[in-house]
């Protein structure tokens, strides 16, 4: 993917919300855990609800004669799961990441999907500033958290199903502060690359109906 993608390095903080953000490629341990897509430009995503995804890290020893393992070569078992509209049933999307460049990610399917691949990467992620609402501090103590929310903008490139496009995730299912949505759609906007632009200007947010208050902690 284009260098032209990436948010020009010297912003920290998103403009009026103050959340902290970075552009550097977040770990695997940042990553992993359970997050909930809030806001999204795939089309199939409108027929659904409470749509999260759970990373989990499936390490591969890179070195059999003393354990070690290179971080370059952890693969993350992903897991998308969904509601219908009209259904708790969920449903499932079930790959693996492989580890790509520059902190890029190459999604194959799992099962009848391993004819489908696709290539992802975080744009930008960051923590939004705790809120001071007596609720907001009793989530935060009870998950054992002293910060704010974790989020992450994702890219994807077109796989054989579903057209490039770009997610919002929270580590919350209570999602994101309306501002800090904004400031990211606005930085979105202001990146160079055309695509970007038009992308953002069809994001729309992800009906969620559960909020399970484990989500908060950070797996």
């Amino acid at each position: 993917m284009s260098s032209q993608l990436s948010p020009p390095p010297n912003l920290t903080t998103l403009p009026r919300s103050g959340a902290s953000i970075f552009f550097t490629p977040p770990s695997v341990a940042f990553l992993k855990g359970t997050w909930h897509v809030t806001h999204s430009t795939l089309p199939m995503w409108k027929s659904y609800r409470n749509v999260h995804i759970t990373y989990t890290p499936l390490p591969s020893t890179t070195n059999p004669t003393d354990g070690t393992t290179d971080v370059a070569d952890i693969r993350l078992d992903d897991l998308v799961s969904y509601n219908s509209l009209n259904s708790d049933k969920a449903k499932t999307v079930h790959g693996v990441d492989t580890p790509g460049e520059g902190g890029a990610w190459d999604w194959r399917g799992k099962g009848w999907l391993v004819i489908a691949s696709s290539h992802w990467e975080v744009l930008c992620h960051g923590t939004e500033k705790p809120d001071s609402s007596i609720q907001a501090e009793t989530r935060a103590q009870e998950a054992g958290e002293g910060a704010g929310n974790q989020w992450v903008v994702t890219y994807f490139t077109k796989s054989l199903f579903t057209p490039a496009g770009i997610d919002i995730y929270s580590r919350c299912a209570e999602g994101l502060k309306d501002q800090t949505v904004k400031d990211i759609l606005e930085m979105l906007n202001g990146l160079e690359a055309p695509e970007m632009k038009k992308l953002a200007e069809e994001m729309f947010e992800v009906k969620r109906d559960h909020c399970w208050l484990d989500s908060c902690k950070h797996s």
